[in-house]
């Protein structure tokens, strides 16, 4: 006789209607995978009248989503509620300190309280999976746990947001401004109606987190880590990346550099032949650069209910399979408090734009300002605005530290005749 375990699945947003539905309707597909029948014992939301166009029998309700943690018959639990605290974080810690296993898309949950939740399922011998919680359908976090295992990894970086890099390509492609974009995106339901998370850089923060902590066998650190979104690129660094033979990509980088650990997300310049610039639309892609192995790229769409079911089901048959394993790869006592820096030192070549008050004089100063910094110019641009008083100087830099980029900024946007807040972005050679 096949045994059978029990599933309760809390949230049914998007994301958790199409999972309920998918295992509803292919739980003999999932049960000739795994030779164990997944069986929907409850699920729970906010509301059971909510209006859904699929059948939900009122006998798996679960009015108090909470109870699920307790319960003996309650084998998986599967959060798909979302959020870094309230009901989230509260099922999730009891769900793993009452010995259940644990499946969660919630990237906000995992790289935020992922160390502590790790080392409660591995106390309990149970699994917390989160594979849909980086990269939607991408099975970048079984290939870091399993496939990978027998690599060094020393740099991991990619597009991590379907969003931005939406925003971005439609930017570039239909010449459109960043507002523009995002109405479109939101339109099309590639962004949701307050994208702060998407746009701010905080959701590819998140992933990159763990993605670091799973790739340098550390625990997770959320302090050294510099965040910056694409609010600020415009129409004119799109056409003046373009005419350098740059895209502008918001990307997120993990490296080991001198045995310490940079984490940064940024919008950067990244030549227009290389692979992460012909990523578009809300595709995502993450390249990791090992030995012994070399370079191992993946790629794929990096959010929606179907990608994202994939990466949940992915999970649920390694559960089903019995396969208790360590969340993080390695036992808790074995992670290291690896050493991490902040990006000052960090050194990088870079766009830097300036509109000026179209002047006798003010290209001198601009110089003058940088070569007190220490960063020096590489290209120069002049370019006049459509306001024929105003100039527009585009100065691509050699190589500096991130810390005297920041000091000619501060400078720089004291200057009177500076029409516009200074603007620099890194120039990515990946």
């Amino acid at each position: 006789m096949i045994k059978k375990m029990n599933i309760v699945i809390v949230g049914l947003g998007n994301i958790g209607s199409y999972f309920y539905n998918y295992l509803r309707k292919n739980k003999n597909f999932i049960t000739n995978k795994t030779n164990i029948i997944p069986n929907i014992l409850f699920v729970s939301a906010k509301s059971f009248t909510k209006k859904r166009n699929f059948p939900l029998p009122k006998k798996i309700w679960l009015k108090n989503y909470l109870s699920a943690a307790k319960m003996k018959n309650v084998d998986i639990i599967v959060e798909l509620i979302g959020g870094a605290e309230g009901p989230a974080k509260k099922l999730v810690f009891e769900a793993l300190k009452n010995k259940k296993h644990v499946i969660t898309a919630n990237k906000a949950l995992v790289s935020k309280y992922g160390d502590q939740l790790s080392k409660i399922a591995e106390k309990n011998k149970v699994n917390f999976e989160f594979e849909a919680a980086v990269c939607g359908g991408m099975p970048i976090i079984r290939a870091m746990k399993e496939g990978l295992i027998a690599n060094n990894i020393h740099k991991i970086y990619g597009i991590l947001n379907g969003t931005s890099n939406y925003i971005l390509s439609s930017m570039d492609k239909n010449k459109l401004e960043y507002k523009d974009s995002l109405i479109q995106a939101k339109k099309l339901g590639y962004a949701e109606s307050n994208p702060a998370s998407d746009v701010n850089g905080e959701d590819v923060a998140s992933k990159l987190k763990i993605l670091t902590a799973l790739g340098f066998n550390s625990y997770i650190n959320n302090k050294s880590i510099s965040v910056e979104g694409i609010k600020n690129i415009d129409q004119t660094d799109i056409n003046n990346a373009n005419h350098l033979g740059y895209k502008i990509k918001l990307v997120g980088v993990a490296e080991s550099i001198k045995n310490k650990i940079i984490q940064r997300v940024h919008p950067a310049l990244i030549k227009e032949n290389s692979q992460i610039a012909k990523i578009n639309g809300v595709l995502n892609a993450v390249i990791i650069e090992s030995y012994p192995v070399g370079k191992t790229v993946l790629q794929g769409e990096g959010a929606g209910p179907g990608p994202t079911t994939s990466s949940l089901v992915s999970d649920l048959c390694s559960v089903l399979r019995g396969n208790v394993k360590f969340p993080f790869v390695l036992s808790d006592r074995r992670r290291v408090h690896a050493a991490f820096e902040n990006i000052n030192n960090n050194k990088f070549s870079a766009y830097l734009r300036l509109d000026v008050k179209d002047k006798h004089g003010i290209l001198s100063d601009v110089t003058k300002v940088m070569a007190k910094n220490k960063v020096s110019v590489k290209r120069l641009i002049q370019n006049p605005t459509s306001n024929k008083k105003n100039a527009s100087i585009i100065i691509i830099t050699h190589e500096a530290k991130s810390s005297s980029f920041e000091k000619v900024l501060s400078k720089l946007k004291k200057k009177n005749y500076v029409v516009n807040i200074p603007k620099i972005i890194r120039i990515e050679k990946i």
